[in-house]
């Protein structure tokens, strides 16, 4: 049947359904669409894939055999002096000839376990070591001597007059133990031998003389050194005792040093002698070094840190690192205290002052010291940490 004529002409025009673009209403376009999800992936279990999986061997590295051919050889080595291969803990391991030594079977005793490298004293040549020598021109730069004094230079007659006047005022006063200057060695070539064994043992270890605390560039600052933050409060230096100290420290830098002698033992490692007579109460030297905290400081394997401040809080607590910088107060050995003979032997005792409202260390003499008498003081004197039951 044809089409009737009534007809749009544009009905011819238009175009299928399915060309059509059909725009979705907005109730459509409201409806959340549906996302798809993946099928589920399915995994097997360890034990089927090792059911199917091949036995594969790794070829073992030079360096594994090598790691492991060294620990068998570790778990033999015995200690060279005693002969034991107990307490493998303490046992130190030469980096040259890789014998074993037990640290408290070496003399001098190692307290902590070394970091980096160590020698034993063989490798290294403590055995034989010997002092130096230094002539004057390197003696008085190395102390930094003030230059335009002598070296000769007896006791000023200030000096004197002051001892003198300080003996007359005990009549009136409170009998009270007072400190005492060190009477330098009058001749001047043995001061410089006593001053050239000082620089030779500091040269050895690699140290700087200092006779005064250091504060360095990342360790504790100088206004941390405070006495009002010691747990319980510190003895005040009296200021007749402040003087005495004041005039010992313008002596030495007037090359006017005490009269000992740093020598070096076998046993004992470097220890200080008196190279004359001593009275008691004779303030030897201030202990000297790096100020740092404690808490910076619990892994130094340093062991000759001296405690300078013992704070209510114990972030602040400071030691002395005589490390890098130091005197002779670095060479001086501790006692034995465990034993009557050790306990003898101590003649020098180290004391906390409050100097000026700063924390400071004296080693003063606590009897009279015979020439040639090698120097000890109580290394536990405040805290009873430090080990000394294998000294000598």
């Amino acid at each position: 049947m044809a089409p009737s004529s009534s007809a749009s002409p544009a009905a011819g025009l238009s175009r299928p359904v399915a060309q059509r673009k059909v725009r979705p209403s907005a109730e459509y376009r409201r409806r959340p669409r549906m996302s798809v999800s993946p099928p589920p992936k399915k995994f097997r279990s360890m034990v089927e894939i090792m059911k199917v999986a091949k036995r594969v061997e790794l070829p073992v590295e030079e360096d594994e055999e090598s790691s492991s051919e060294e620990e068998d050889d570790y778990g033999e080595v015995v200690c060279e002096q005693c002969g034991s291969g107990e307490r493998p803990e303490e046992l130190l391991l030469c980096d040259k000839c890789n014998k074993g030594f037990h640290m408290l079977c070496l003399r001098p005793i190692v307290v902590r376990v070394p970091i980096g490298p160590w020698h034993c004293p063989h490798c290294s040549g403590d055995q034989h070591r010997i002092i130096k020598s230094f002539s004057q021109k390197k003696i008085v730069d190395f102390f930094r001597i003030q230059k335009e004094s002598q070296m000769v230079v007896k006791c000023s007659s200030a000096q004197v007059d002051i001892r003198k006047r300080r003996k007359r005022s005990l009549v009136f006063h409170k009998r009270r133990r007072r400190l005492s200057l060190y009477v330098p060695t009058e001749d001047p070539h043995r001061r410089l031998v006593q001053m050239a064994s000082l620089a030779s043992a500091l040269t050895a270890l690699d140290m700087e003389f200092s006779d005064e605390l250091t504060y360095m560039p990342g360790m504790a600052r100088k206004s941390a050194n405070s006495a009002k933050f010691e747990s319980g409060g510190m003895q005040v230096l009296s200021k007749e005792d402040t003087e005495t100290l004041e005039q010992c420290r313008a002596m030495y830098k007037r090359g006017e040093c005490p009269p000992l002698m740093v020598v070096f033992d076998s046993r004992e490692g470097y220890t200080v002698e008196a190279d004359g007579p001593i009275k008691d109460l004779t303030i030897l030297a201030e202990y000297t070094g790096d100020v740092d905290y404690i808490r910076n400081r619990q892994e130094d394997d340093c062991d000759s840190m001296m405690t300078l401040l013992l704070a209510r809080d114990p972030s602040k607590s400071l030691v002395i690192c005589p490390d890098k910088r130091g005197n002779i107060s670095r060479f001086i050995n501790g006692i034995n205290n465990h034993s009557p003979e050790g306990k003898k032997k101590q003649n020098l005792k180290c004391v906390r002052y409050s100097v000026k409202g700063a924390c400071h260390v004296l080693l003063v003499a606590i009897r009279d010291i015979a020439k040639g008498e090698r120097l000890y003081y109580d290394y536990n004197g405040y805290e009873h940490e430090y080990p000394t039951h294998h000294f000598v």
